[in-house]
Order: structure tokens, then C-alpha cells, then sequence
């Protein structure tokens, strides 16, 4: 099993867990995670730097010169030497604190243990070591296809959603559009060639404003589970608020992973238990490609959420029979890509019977418009033969 499927329940992450959050490139993050690090160097605490990205920033740089740095590894790929992390390196010098910036990165091939580096971080702290990082909002597995979206870029880095809450303290970073644009031109984020180009593409006022608002919802949610959970332990006699369990209903067309991020992210602001059902009808278990279910369930596990298969001829069904039997009070679709036409010809709609269900039993029921043209006509079975 890869460190990316591992269950997040099985990583004993004993260490400390900082991570300083931003919205933007250049709002200062590693700027922040090597000052925290002189200040516990300060105090007294053993600090190390296990990596950092400058990008040519001389502040950044003049920092550096003042703390221990562990020599990153060189690694020769596709006739280009790059420099890594030395994850055993740091292991074997056994810091109190490791300072590792750009949590989302992925490691060069052959350059180490694991395929990203959140996996070296979760390494450092199953030893006991106590890790300091950094990372954007637009690389959280569960808003990145939301991103994708504003920006119109592709967000090929991205860390699962269970790594971010396993952090002790989570900092915002911030750094108004304005702000940011102004230290573009100044030259203190990219090289002068690169200036004008970023400007009018990533670095927009809309583009950084829709970032800026996702971080700050991000980091707000967070703070009030943390807020919540202290009541709990103080007022054990009191419930603080009602618990809503939220079920997502998959199959292998395309866009569902996105219905699943956008699930994971309403659930996170109603602090709600998610899950995952996938529903096969019996004897047609080898019709669809088993890599798509691999992907689905790879998505599950890095919004947090708990997969989950059942077999039945009846897809709509067997989704309330099991939201019913577990207890759960919403309920999330994705919209059908077929026709009337082609709905009366395949017995109707899979999601009008799903709403219709969901009535006399209580729950809420979200249907999720997809965004990718090309969607099959699935809904909750694969082998529904509605088309």
C-alpha cells in the first residue's frame, strides 16, 4: 500500500504540526515558516531546515544564513539534476523542529522514499519531530477543482484533505490583491520577464480575490471545529449543535469526482460526517474499468470521507435503504446528462426517484450539476442500461 492510500486513522503522527496557509504565491509563507523557526531558535529549540523554495526572494534568502540547513539530495532526471529533501538525512539528525516548505510538492522519481512530500512530513512526525510548513489553498484536495474553474488552470499537486486537519495550528498567510499585484511589479515574487504574463492571467484582482475568500472560509471552518470541540470537553452537558451525516451516491461518469469534493466541502462547513456509496447491480460487477472505481475511492479517502459498496437492482433504492438504515440526513447526486426522451425510454429518472424517496424519509436531497460536456448517463449504477 502506497503512502497515499494509506487510512489516515493508521498514521501516528506523535510530532507537532504547524502549517502556514496562503492564497497566493509570494503572500509570504516561507517568508513566516523560517521566522517562526528563528524565533523557537531562539527560545532554545533544536531547528533545522529540512527544505525551502526562495525563488530568488532575498529575504527569504537572508534568513536562511541564520539557521542549520540539512543539504538537499540531487537527483539526476530526464538529463536535469534537481534537488530534493533528504528525508533519511533529517531522520538521522533528529531535530526538535523541521522547517519543510511547499507541503504539495511532488518528489522527483528516485529521489527518496515517497511520491509527494506531505508523505516525507508525515514520516517526520510519526518520529516525534515536530514539522513546520507551507502551502496554498488551491492544492487542498477537496477545493481544487474549484479552483480549477476560476483560474482555467489544471491543479496537477494536490494534498488530501485529512493532512490539513491532522495540523496542530493552521496561520493564515494573508495579503490583500492589491498588495500582492504591487509586489508583483516590484520584482519580489517573479523574475521581471515573468511579471507581465502572471498579471494578466493567475495574478488578476478576481482571480486572487476568489483565493484570498477561499482560505479565509477554509481557515474560518477549522477554527470554529476547534471552538466547538473545546465545548464539548467543557460543557459535556450541553449539545452544541445538531449533527447532520451527509451521503454522496458515485458512479464511474465523469465529473463525479468533483460532485465528491463539492460534497466534502459542504460537509466541512456544517461540520457534517460524509460517506460514500457506490451501488452495483449484481452480475455486472466486471463491465466498467476497476481503475475508475480505484480513482473514486482515492478521492473518498483524501476529502476524509468513508467509502462504501453495495449491490441492487434498483439504484435508487438501495441508496435510501442504506441513507435510512445509517442514519444519514442529506443526500448528494449528481444531475442526470440524458434526455426526457431518453429517461421515458429507460424507465425514467434514477434522480426523480431519488427525490421523490427522500420525502416521506426525512432527508434532504442536493443534486449536483456536473461540469464535464461529455457525462455518461449513469447516476448511482453503472449497469442501470438506462441510455
Amino acid at each position: 500500500m502506497t503512502g497515499e492510500e494509506r487510512d489516515p486513522a493508521s498514521v501516528d503522527a506523535t510530532g507537532r504540526f504547524r502549517i502556514y496557509l496562503g492564497s497566493a504565491p509570494g503572500v509570504g509563507k516561507s517568508y513566516a515558516m523560517l521566522s517562526e523557526g528563528l524565533r523557537r531558535k531562539e527560545r532554545g529549540a533544536d531547528v533545522v531546515i529540512g527544505f525551502v523554495e526562495c525563488h530568488g526572494r532575498q529575504r527569504t534568502e537572508e534568513l536562511i544564513d541564520d539557521l542549520e540547513l540539512i543539504p538537499p539530495r540531487a537527483v539526476d532526471y530526464r538529463s536535469t539534476r534537481f534537488e530534493e529533501m533528504d528525508l533519511d538525512a533529517v531522520l538521522y539528525r533528529r531535530p526538535q523542529v523541521v522547517l519543510v516548505d511547499e507541503l504539495a510538492h511532488t518528489n522527483v522519481p528516485g529521489s527518496g522514499r515517497h511520491e509527494k512530500r506531505w508523505q516525507d512530513v508525515m514520516a517526520l512526525l510519526s518520529a516525534d519531530i515536530d514539522v513546520i510548513t507551507t502551502v496554498n489553498i488551491q492544492h487542498l484536495e477537496s477545493i481544487a477543482d474549484a479552483v480549477e474553474r476560476i483560474l482555467e488552470v489544471q491543479i496537477r499537486e494536490r494534498v488530501p484533505d485529512w493532512v490539513l486537519r491532522k495540523a496542530d495550528q493552521i496561520e493564515l498567510v494573508d495579503s490583500s490583491p492589491e498588495q500582492l499585484r504591487r509586489r508583483m511589479v516590484h520584482g519580489n515574487i517573479y523574475p521581471p520577464e515573468k511579471v507581465p504574463q502572471a498579471l494578466t492571467h493567475y495574478f488578476r484582482t478576481d482571480n486572487l480575490t476568489a483565493l484570498r475568500e477561499l482560505a479565509l472560509r477554509f481557515l474560518a471552518d477549522e477554527t470554529e471545529e476547534q471552538l466547538l470541540e473545546y465545548l464539548r470537553h467543557q460543557r459535556k452537558d450541553v449539545v452544541w449543535e445538531t449533527h447532520e451525516r451527509i451521503l454522496v451516491g458515485v458512479t464511474t461518469a465523469p465529473g463525479t469526482d468533483a460532485i465528491v469534493r463539492r460534497a466534502a466541502r459542504m460537509a466541512s462547513r456544517i461540520k457534517a460526517d460524509l460517506q460514500v456509496l457506490h451501488v452495483l447491480a449484481p452480475g455486472r460487477a466486471g463491465r466498467f474499468p476497476e481503475d475508475q472505481l480505484i480513482a473514486l475511492r482515492q478521492v473518498t479517502t483524501d476529502v476524509g470521507a468513508e467509502w462504501n459498496e453495495v449491490h441492487g437492482d434498483d439504484p435508487a433504492q438501495a441508496l435510501i435503504d442504506f441513507a435510512r438504515s445509517r442514519h444519514f440526513t442529506q443526500i448528494v447526486v449528481g444531475s442526470s446528462g440524458r434526455s426526457r426522451f431518453q429517461e421515458l425510454l429507460g424507465g425514467g429518472s434514477v434522480v426523480r426517484k431519488i427525490a421523490r424517496l427522500c420525502a416521506p424519509a426525512a432527508i434532504d436531497v442536493h443534486i449536483i450539476a456536473r461540469t464535464d460536456t461529455a457525462m455518461d448517463s449513469g447516476i448511482l449504477v453503472e449497469a442501470a442500461d438506462e441510455s
